[in-house]
């Protein structure tokens, strides 16, 4: 696992100041974070507390339950394992050090979780403002060292659906259609984009299509180790799983239509290998008279896999998380790291995913 390293410190700190660090896990890497203000920490523990609503309407997973126009033509299961070590390389050790990892939960129509077993089992369940779950963690005061090792194991059954997108007429939702970071949706590029690619489409479902399309006919797949966001894909500096995600999301919401956001895993096989990697992000994106219809626009970048994963939920996707911005994640995604005072220890995370498929 890649670790970037950046440091925020004032010009010339208090002697009395004290650095807090946090590491943010990211799809391809972590982040490691230093500041030099204890009052930070009251802002992050403010800012999580109002981050903890649930949002609106949409927002809960249940409203996502099938209808007449989504059909489960088969299911696999999978066994999940994660990973991840806390390691305190000293000279002395934090006083304060808390943990947060995303759990994996289930997620009507795509996915349901049949076990879940967490070790060490002393954990706080939180849960954020769009419904995700995480294991808090208090590793406090762990000895210079030392290791603390997380492991999560899962039982997945995930579906493989289809949609019916012949009657695509109707009123749409209001949730999940406001710009945000990285989904630059009332950015003028991407409105003006979203309005010309709209142009002769009758209906929201060929309008995501013609998103899809252009997408799929113009990114360059590069992985590239961030989130650069929807802007910067219509750039020429190539684009990975989430800035694909990110441009199908923005000129959606662009045209009112609303679209989510996934962080998750792909399981890996002969036919998508060298496509992706095991983190994967990918969105789903809301039809009149159908509901929320899953895409995967980095899969069908190919002309040959365009109608693959155009409205049918392939059976290799797990959800991790929804949301490109959750607030417990603090800007990363799967999990992140918080420790005080950071001039004390040296701390480093890391983690690996496993999935085996069980039966299909």
């Amino acid at each position: 696992m890649t670790t970037l390293s950046y440091y925020n410190t004032t010009e010339n700190p208090s002697p009395v100041s004290e650095r807090i660090c946090t590491t943010i896990g990211a799809n391809r890497g972590s982040i490691k974070i230093y500041r030099r203000n204890v009052l930070w920490l009251t802002f992050t523990a403010l800012f999580l507390l109002a981050g903890c609503q649930r949002l609106s309407g949409s927002a809960s997973p249940a409203a996502a339950t099938p209808g007449a126009q989504v059909t489960v033509l088969g299911r696999r299961e999978y066994a999940v394992h994660q990973q991840l070590t806390v390691v305190n390389q000293g000279p002395g050790k934090p006083d304060k050090q808390n943990l947060w990892v995303a759990l994996i939960r289930s997620f009507p129509p795509y996915q349901e979780v049949r076990s879940m077993r967490v070790s060490p089992g002393n954990y706080t369940t939180v849960t954020d403002e769009y419904g995700n779950q995480y294991a808090e963690f208090d590793f406090s005061g762990q000895p210079a060292g030392t290791t603390q090792t997380v492991k999560i194991d899962y039982q997945v059954t995930v579906n493989e659906l289809t949609y019916a997108l012949s009657d695509c007429r109707g009123s749409l939702l209001a949730d999940f259609i406001q710009p945000e970071l990285h989904i630059e949706s009332a950015n003028p590029q991407i409105v003006a984009l979203a309005d010309k690619l709209s142009q002769g489409q009758a209906t929201a479902c060929q309008q995501v299509r013609a998103f899809y399309d252009y997408i799929g006919d113009h990114l360059v797949y590069t992985y590239n180790g961030a989130n650069w966001g929807a802007q910067a894909a219509l750039g020429p500096m190539g684009s990975d799983c989430t800035e694909y995600t990110d441009l199908l999301v923005a000129l959606s919401r662009a045209s009112r239509i609303p679209a989510r956001y996934f962080d998750g895993l792909l399981y890996l096989d002969t036919s998508t290998n060298a496509k992706a990697k095991i983190v994967h992000s990918w969105p789903d994106v809301y039809m009149p008279s159908v509901g929320w219809v899953a895409l995967d626009p980095t899969l069908g970048r190919a002309l040959v896999d365009r109608d693959i994963y155009f409205a049918h939920y392939t059976p290799d996707h797990i959800i991790v998380s929804m949301g490109v911005n959750p607030s417990v994640l603090r800007g990363g995604d799967y999990w992140t790291h918080l420790y005080w005072p950071g001039n004390s220890a040296n701390v480093a995370v890391s983690g690996d995913w496993k999935i085996d498929l069980v039966s299909k």
